[in-house]
């Protein structure tokens, strides 16, 4: 559990500043399940560069409360939860300031949103959190007000635990939360969890990922370890102290974050992903005779394919579904052998490129088009998709025919600066598997949003 908070200053020296806002909300990871907002008596004058920065003044303060009376409403929001903040140092400094002035001894870890976004979002030509907000398309209002930046903190907090691909964030989270450090009951943790979309986590009371899974009932499917009676669910059962989630919305998010954190991470219990998820790919080659060919075959590292099948049938399935829709040639895509004319030719259902009675130029057109729709080689491309919001979508990145990487934008929010993009885009590696996974989900979803960019 997570407290954003943000603090506005009468500003002065050092140690001598008073609060004269504060906003905290307390963050789950994925919603606030709490707030406190209010303006505080600093019962000091206000600095007039700080008066005119934030739009406080002295008035605006006569009635607000002192420090002293909210100072436990702070102390219970903030109990047990990790202190995150844009520059933590200064506000946990002022906190521990003001309570230190009323003898209290006020202590919690912390997390600042400035370092992390260095480490995470690299290259940014400001870190401060209007322009770092800006650059990031995350929206923001009642700048240099606590709430206003306070919210904008959340927003920011939770796009960088998305780019957390290592997950080093939730697992020392994990490992400081106290709660976590007793072996719970199963009943309570599978409780917490949603019955949504997305990719669990499990870990040992140390905050170690032992199992990563993916799941359309993320609480469903939790539930089945936990009742599970075979021996790797046994063993699971038997060190597990904590499951976390990240919602997807998306399914081929959840897929694809699910095969990059396994491969990342190595988890005990995951042997299965960590290995190609497909068998068989399409190729294609042109005959002496100037015809496309297509066949299925094992898929090989070292060779180009136009796209992957978990195993052969699947291939040919795709393959007799291409040979009707595009009205495909059934000796030339490999379904039939023969040194003739196709039996599709008997039944006036092929055009007769098996026997050179159809131009390859005709038939070419046709194959080419479904190569096209699905291969991304050399394109430049967004897939849009669920979100974890009802107002707010997935988009996964293409770029040049190379997958980059995924990320979750507003409604209100345009997708149409390319900089923009990439930069809420949380990098996935571009393996084979990844391809695999985008491919496949395009063919079973054929009525997904597609974006062809410039």
């Amino acid at each position: 559990m997570y407290t954003i908070v943000d603090i506005e200053t009468t500003g002065g020296k050092y140690n001598e500043e008073g609060i004269t806002e504060i906003a905290i909300y307390k963050f789950d990871g994925h919603k606030v399940v709490d707030q406190f907002i209010s303006l505080i008596n600093p019962e000091r004058e206000i600095q007039p560069f700080v008066v005119n920065l934030t739009g406080i003044n002295s008035n605006m303060l006569k009635n607000a409360p002192k420090f002293y009376e909210v100072a436990k409403r702070i102390v219970e929001i903030t109990e047990n939860t990790i202190l995150v903040a844009h520059n933590a140092k200064f506000d946990y400094r002022i906190l521990r300031t003001e309570f230190k002035r009323l003898g209290f001894d006020y202590e919690r870890e912390t997390l600042c949103t400035v370092e992390l976004s260095k480490d995470l979002i690299p290259d940014q030509k400001s870190y401060s959190l209007g322009k770092l907000v800006r650059a990031l398309g995350i929206p923001v209002s009642d700048r240099h007000r606590a709430a206003g930046d306070a919210k904008a903190t959340v927003k920011l907090f939770q796009l960088l635990l998305d780019k957390d691909t290592n997950k080093n964030i939730i697992q020392e989270s994990v490992r400081k939360e106290p709660k976590f450090q007793m072996e719970p009951r199963l009943i309570d943790i599978v409780q917490d969890l949603p019955s949504e979309t997305g990719v669990y986590y499990i870990h040992k009371s140390d905050g170690e990922i032992i199992y990563i899974g993916k799941s359309k009932n993320i609480k469903n499917r939790v539930n089945q370890h936990f009742t599970g009676t075979n021996p790797k669910s046994k063993k699971i059962q038997s060190l597990v102290a904590a499951v976390t989630f990240e919602k997807t919305g998306s399914e081929l998010v959840a897929l694809l974050k699910e095969s990059e954190e396994i491969k990342k991470t190595k988890p005990a219990f995951n042997r299965a992903l960590r290995r190609n998820i497909f068998t068989h790919a399409l190729y294609s080659f042109t005959d002496h005779k100037g015809y496309i060919n297509l066949t299925i075959d094992k898929a090989y590292k070292d060779k180009a394919n136009i796209t992957t099948f978990s195993n052969r049938q699947s291939g040919k399935h795709f393959l007799e579904k291409a040979i009707e829709d595009y009205n495909l040639c059934q000796k030339l895509t490999g379904i039939y052998k023969t040194n003739t004319s196709c039996f599709n030719y008997e039944l006036k259902k092929c055009e007769g490129a098996c026997i050179q009675q159809e131009s390859a130029e005709d038939y070419n057109n046709r194959v080419n088009q479904l190569l096209k729709k699905h291969s991304y080689d050399q394109q430049n491309m967004v897939i849009i998709d669920r979100g974890r919001d009802v107002d707010e979508r997935s988009a996964i990145l293409i770029k040049n025919g190379i997958f980059k990487g995924f990320g979750f934008y507003s409604l209100n929010y345009q997708i149409n600066n390319l900089d923009i993009l990439e930069s809420i885009i949380t990098p996935m590696e571009n393996n084979r598997d990844q391809q695999h996974i985008i491919q496949s989900y395009l063919r079973r979803n054929k009525r997904l949003k597609i974006i062809q960019l410039p």
